[in-house]
């Protein structure tokens, strides 16, 4: 999985960019076919207290999952990110194996196999 962090206007700190690795290579836990990861940080300079924005976009075969969060720290909007992202992922893994399997994954495996004829 290829990863690419931005920030916008400023220079990101050696720590954050490690947070942030090691809580987008947890994704691959969920989805182990995530091509690349695009982190974009921002800073919302429209109020007193400046809040951190953090765009990720993931592409993944097929589809691109888009999210954005933002929180009071740059850690704590990557968590938002990321927790988002893995719902993304997930929904799109049911639903891929609805598809794939022409219904839904529950109703596969309530069928009784034992009384299936070829």
């Amino acid at each position: 999985m290829n990863r690419k962090i931005q920030a916008d206007g400023f220079v990101v700190d050696l720590k954050l960019v490690e947070f942030i690795e090691a809580k987008t290579d947890k994704l691959t836990t969920f989805y182990d076919k995530i091509i690349d990861i695009d982190v974009k940080l921002k800073t919302d300079s429209h109020q007193k207290i400046k809040d951190k924005i953090v765009h990720i976009l993931c592409h993944i075969p097929s589809n691109n999952l888009f999210v954005e969060a933002k929180a009071k720290s740059f850690e704590e909007a990557t968590d938002e990110a990321v927790e988002d992202l893995k719902r993304q992922i997930k929904r799109k893994k049911e639903i891929a194996l609805g598809k794939a399997t022409g219904g839904s994954a529950e109703a596969i495996e309530d069928r009784d196999w034992e009384n299936f004829d070829d």
